[in-house]
């Protein structure tokens, strides 16, 4: 019999009915012949709610407590999901992180997986109970409670597919699959059918939320099949996989956007070796992460320097480059521009895909401020203005709202 780990996310998961329904799932699979492991999250919105509650209280919660506190939303939702199965005739049995147990590191609130045991999630698969195990949560070598970050249910369920030696991992949301780009914004996106892990990271790494990267990352290494699938609607999903195993990529899979951006750029910075590490080292030691970087000469001999950040760091990033720069140089800020990224494996073959991308985005008189690219991506920062645009405009040029033959 196959083994199959299925993870219901929150929106999944927001009314008893739809636990019900998604017990369903589990039952059908079960009918098919599978064998079936769970993994859930927390109902809903249940997490942000936990998260208000302690900040009505403090804005310096203990990180150890806050883990304690957040892990009740996905233990509520492991004894109800087993309520439901067991009442539709299904036997099944629900366990904690620490109950697995999943081991990980001791760094509250964004820990990492050390260690999976199997032998009682194997033993019950053995007697026909299905194993419903909270997602997000684990337990460090000194029994203390830990969790995995936002996202971490998905991390779970493919750690646990891993250790379980399972045929596939399935996550189960409230869309049909990986789109070739928004749907809310290009009604004419198509469900993809498969997509290779590498193109999978880039898209979420640019913006795209369906699967959480640290889980696509591990799926990868691990070179485990991943698979997107909708709780409400019947279908086959997009499979995640190696490349080796499609055909022939096509040329573009999809268009990822990203509203969390923040431009900043040095104007005169002095042009020495160490010129972009007096800036980058400041701003890694406060734990801001740099997305894009542009390095031009300018005309007084120097260099402008711009690079982009999180909005949520721009202030602080601003603050640390002022700091740094020294005389002569100036510092200018844009918290308005968004990343558009354009990802497919055929990028490496068709060498008129960046051409492309520039052409269409001038025929709609959208100036590109910034660029990245790697063998199987073209990011571009515009104004944040031109975003929806921007994103219609890429998905038309490369075809992507027409069925491949």
């Amino acid at each position: 019999m196959a083994l199959v780990v299925k993870k219901f996310g929150g929106s999944s998961l927001s009314s008893t009915k739809l636990f019900e329904r998604a017990a369903g799932k589990v039952i059908d699979a079960r009918d098919a012949g599978e064998d079936v492991v769970v993994v859930l999250s927390a109902m809903g919105d249940e997490t942000d709610r936990l998260l208000l509650l302690a900040k009505a209280i403090t804005d310096n919660p203990s990180p150890r407590e806050m883990d304690v506190l957040l892990t009740a939303g996905e233990r509520v939702s492991m004894a109800l999901f087993s309520i439901s199965l067991v009442e539709r005739g299904c036997a099944a049995r629900s366990y904690t992180g620490s109950q697995v147990p999943i081991i990980t590191d001791s760094n509250h609130r964004r820990a990492r997986i050390e260690e999976i045991g199997t032998e009682r999630l194997l033993e019950d698969i053995s007697q026909g109970i299905v194993p419903v195990v909270a997602g997000f949560q684990g337990v460090d070598r000194h029994r203390n409670i830990t969790t995995l970050g936002r996202g971490g249910s998905d991390t779970t369920a493919v750690a646990l597919a891993v250790a379980l030696k399972a045929d596939e991992c399935q996550i189960f949301t409230d869309v049909e699959g990986v789109y070739t780009t928004d749907p809310r914004i290009v009604p004419q996106a198509r469900k993809l059918d498969r997509i290779t892990f590498e193109e999978m990271l880039e898209l979420s790494s640019s913006g795209s939320k369906v699967v959480q990267i640290r889980a696509v990352k591990f799926a990868a290494r691990h070179k485990l099949p991943l698979r997107v699938l909708s709780s409400f609607d019947v279908g086959d999903g997009t499979l995640i996989t190696d490349e080796e195993t499609q055909v022939e990529a096509p040329e573009i899979s999809g268009i990822a956007y990203n509203k969390n951006e923040a431009e900043i750029v040095i104007l005169g910075l002095k042009d020495h070796p160490s010129a972009a590490a007096q800036v980058f080292k400041p701003l890694s030691d406060a734990d801001i992460q740099i997305d894009m970087i542009v390095q031009n000469p300018a005309s007084d001999g120097g260099v402008d320097l711009g690079f982009t950040v999180g909005r949520d760091d721009f202030h602080a990033a601003s603050d640390i480059a002022t700091k740094v720069v020294g005389e002569g140089a100036t510092v200018v800020g844009n918290e308005r521009v968004a990343k558009i990224t354009v990802v497919g494996m055929g990028i490496r073959s068709h060498p008129g895909t960046a051409s492309l991308v520039f052409e269409a985005l001038a025929g709609e008189g959208i100036s590109v401020r910034m660029i990245s690219t790697s063998e199987i991506k073209i990011s571009v920062l515009v104004d944040e203005k031109y975003l929806e645009l921007g994103v219609r405009t890429l998905h038309e040029a490369f075809g992507l709202d027409v069925k491949k033959a």
